[in-house]
């Protein structure tokens, strides 16, 4: 499965969020811009959900690019301590067991799985025994 966008994951396996370090602060973004002005980094694989909100509706086409069919998602902010918060998908938690600062990893989601090449986005699980 290939990656919504370019440099969006290493190239190791199990794989991570790609990041950028700006040369002049040091200061780590996320997604890593185009340019002279940030140095690729990888990000670390675990963190902790730092605040979350439910998509209760199908997001406009263009730029989604789901399944048509729509069940709602959890929109996690996970951060990557010492690093950077990021955006992406909570998946394998009820909407109800969500708490802020569980222990969660990254797992690349299929966008669309039933596509006939689905797209890899980010997404985070929690982690079994709160680990992170």
């Amino acid at each position: 499965m290939r990656a919504i966008a370019e440099g969006l994951f290493t190239d190791e396996t199990p794989p991570r969020l790609l990041g950028g370090r700006e040369r002049a602060t040091g200061r780590v973004v996320f997604p890593c811009p185009a340019g002279d002005s940030c140095d690729p980094v990888p990000l670390a694989r675990e963190g902790r959900l730092w605040s979350y909100t439910v998509q209760r509706y199908r997001p406009k086409t263009p730029p989604y690019a789901g399944p048509e069919a729509f069940a709602p998602w959890i929109v996690a902010y996970v951060e990557l301590s010492g690093e950077v918060i990021v955006e992406a998908r909570l998946v394998g938690a009820e909407f109800d067991a969500v708490e802020i600062g569980m222990p969660v990893r990254l797992v690349p989601l299929a966008l669309d799985p039933e596509a006939a090449e689905p797209l890899a986005i980010p997404a985070f699980a929690p982690i079994e025994g709160g680990r992170a």
